[in-house]
C-alpha cells in the first residue's frame, strides 16, 4: 500500500481537497483508503446504546456490523496516542492509503497552502513536503498545483508513487 499526506493548517481546505481527489482516484482503478487524525477527542459511539454499554463495561474493542457497513471501536484508555504505522496496519489491503493530518508523520505531503489563513507554509520546516496546492502565487523550488486543479494533484500524486493506473 502507498502512503500520501495532505497536511496544512485548519481551514485551508485539506478535507474538501480529499473529498475531490477520492473519486479521481477511485475512476482510475485504485482502492483508497483514508486516515484522519483528529485534534480533539471523538466518539462515533453514544451513551445509552449497546455497543457504548461494552465499551464502557470495559471491553478493549467493540465491533459494530450491519448491512452496509462494519466499525470496530478500540479502546485506547491510558495507551497513549497510536503511531501512524499502526494505524495503517489495521487497514484492509488497498492501492492508496490518504492521510489528512498527522503533519509530523515522515510519508510524503501535500501541503494544501492558503495564504487568507495568515500562516507560514508548512513546507519550510518539512522536508517531506513534495508539492504545495495553493490559490495563492508561493517562492518555492517545490512543484505548485493549482488548488482547484484535482485532475493535475491526481496525476501528481499517481506519478510521484509511480501507482499503477487500472480500467474500470
Amino acid at each position: 500500500m502507498k502512503v500520501f499526506g495532505i497536511a496544512g493548517y485548519s481551514g485551508a481546505g485539506k478535507t474538501t481537497l480529499l473529498e475531490k481527489l477520492i473519486p479521481q482516484f477511485i475512476a482510475r482503478g485504485l482502492t483508497v483508503s483514508v486516515i484522519k487524525h483528529a485534534h480533539h477527542g471523538f466518539d462515533i459511539d453514544r451513551p445509552g446504546k449497546d455497543s457504548f454499554r461494552h465499551r464502557a463495561a470495559g471491553a478493549s474493542e467493540v465491533m459494530l456490523s450491519c448491512g452496509a457497513r462494519w466499525a470496530l471501536m478500540h479502546e485506547r484508555r491510558d495507551e497513549g496516542e497510536v503511531v501512524l504505522d499502526q494505524l495503517i496496519a489495521r487497514l484492509a489491503p488497498c492501492d492508496l492509503v490518504l492521510i489528512e493530518g498527522f503533519k509530523q508523520e515522515p510519508v510524503p505531503k501535500l501541503e494544501v497552502y492558503r495564504q487568507e489563513n495568515g500562516k507560514p507554509p508548512l513546507f519550510f520546516e518539512r522536508d517531506d513536503i513534495v508539492a504545495v496546492a495553493s490559490d495563492a502565487e508561493i517562492a518555492t523550488t517545490l512543484p505548485r498545483l493549482p488548488l482547484n486543479d484535482v485532475v493535475a494533484i491526481a496525476d501528481f500524486v499517481i506519478n510521484h508513487l509511480q501507482l499503477q493506473e487500472r480500467s474500470c
